[in-house]
């Protein structure tokens, strides 16, 4: 046995002692509380707010439902009836933490746990500087999961990784490499249902790998319409030029995520395929129309949630038709959208707020999750983003509800992701089954 199988073994155990756990509190938990836009029976209630919406518009919050019942993004009702009382108890550092992603220098393990520690943060991103080998990711992803524990929270730390394949996958090297998303579009397009297959079993495998090496999270998939050639950042990353193509490939990409226990984030809203400027140097500036943003740019994420999305995230985007002259990641417009428009209840993320798109706002955490996002990724500094956010809910700057509203979310989904986790164990063939879903999709898009 490998030390990898090995470790996947303690993680499965670890994870059903915290499984258990959340449902020892489930257990002690509220049975009447309120329901999800896909289930409540007089309406819906995108703000994840949990009221039950009735036919006049008011909201019924004393309404009674079962709390195993699951939620359109993943938890279910007493999972987020329970996170909510939980972070309701929670000091300003602890609230501001559980809504931050951090961003650290470096390769030893040790630097990611004490910031975890330090500053109660739900989890950090690994990048492709943060890694060495197979070895050190794993002693990565166990120091951070470990730091989270030593903090009593009895759910996982959100431990993500930017893996699509193709160009970016910050685990080259270590993880299996997978052809770009655009074979994603292409097998579809080629193959029909055995090409749906594929990318939907591609997801899954890469889900399964990733929780081997100890992650929760993958920021995929990409559900941008490119434009061609003059789409400067996205390009292969999409799954196509083709509106349709493109959502059915969202779709099965993250049904694929979900049934693995990986929480997958689909990006970036409202749609970065069309820009032509590159958001990591610049705020990008989109002038179409709603009426074209809704025909090429918004279907694959309505696919997306359709599925299940349990994460989305926002880009930095300065979307005419929404909120001109405002990137899309700070504008209230842009998470109104989202939610009432296409009834997204989960998890907000923000694309890394260390991108220049979005250098130099000042409070631009406050903003963002005044604005609506429930995690912020990856800020430039942050410590200083925590600093920040602390001293504004101190001081009222930052509405204590709005925060709690948005931890809560972040404390369900991960909830949830312990309890699928815990239903469904990696196997030790994890490396082999993941080499051929990536050889079965790039056979489906491009060969026999």
């Amino acid at each position: 046995m490998t030390a990898r199988s090995r470790r996947l073994r303690t993680t499965t155990a670890t994870r059903l002692v915290a499984s258990a756990a959340a449902a020892v509190l489930l257990a002690t938990g509220c049975a009447t509380t309120t329901t999800d836009p896909a289930t409540a029976p007089g309406g819906s209630d995108p703000s994840g707010s949990g009221a039950t919406v009735q036919p006049d518009g008011s909201e019924d919050t004393a309404a009674a439902v079962d709390p195993d019942e699951p939620l359109g993004w993943g938890p279910t009702v007493g999972e987020l009836e329970d996170a909510r009382e939980l972070v309701a108890t929670y000091s300003s550092e602890q609230l501001a933490g559980q809504v931050i992603v951090g961003r650290y220098a470096g390769t030893d393990p040790e630097v990611p746990a004490q910031l975890v520690r330090d500053l109660h943060l739900a989890g950090v991103c690994v990048t492709a500087d943060n890694v060495l080998d197979e070895a050190q990711v794993l002693a990565t992803t166990a120091a951070v999961s470990e730091a989270v524990a030593e903090s009593g929270r009895d759910f996982p730390a959100v431990i993500g990784v930017d893996e699509e394949g193709g160009t970016v996958a910050h685990l080259r090297g270590v993880a299996t490499t997978f052809p770009a998303f655009a074979a994603a579009g292409s097998a579809i397009d080629n193959a029909g249902r055995r090409g749906r297959v594929a990318v939907k079993q591609a997801a899954y495998a890469t889900g399964m790998e990733l929780r081997a090496l100890g992650f929760t999270w993958v920021y995929a998939p990409v559900a941008d319409v490119t434009i061609g050639a003059a789409d400067v950042t996205i390009g292969s990353r999409s799954p196509s030029t083709d509106p349709d193509l493109a959502g059915a490939a969202v779709k099965q990409a993250v049904t694929g995520y979900d049934r693995s226990g990986t929480v997958s984030t689909t990006k970036h809203f409202p749609g970065h395929g069309g820009a032509t400027a590159d958001s990591h140097l610049t705020l990008p500036v989109l002038t179409e129309t709603m009426a074209e943003l809704e025909a090429r740019d918004l279907p694959p994420f309505e696919k997306a949630i359709e599925a299940g999305a349990p994460s989305v995230m926002i880009g930095h985007l300065d979307v005419q038709a929404l909120a001109p002259g405002t990137p899309s990641s700070i504008a209230p417009e842009t998470y109104a959208y989202l939610r009432e428009e296409l009834g997204f209840g989960g998890v907000a993320i923000t694309d890394s707020l260390g991108m220049g798109a979005v250098a130099g706002i000042p409070a631009l955490a406050v903003k963002a999750l005044e604005a609506g996002a429930d995690l912020l990724l990856m800020p430039a500094d942050t410590r200083r983003t925590h600093a920040t956010v602390t001293a504004a809910l101190e001081d009222g700057t930052l509405d204590r509800a709005r925060v709690e509203e948005a931890a809560a979310r972040v404390v369900a989904l991960q909830r949830w992701q312990a309890r699928i986790a815990a239903e469904r164990p990696v196997g030790e063939d994890v490396e082999e089954q993941a080499a051929a879903a990536s050889a079965a999709l790039s056979a489906a898009a491009y060969g026999s």
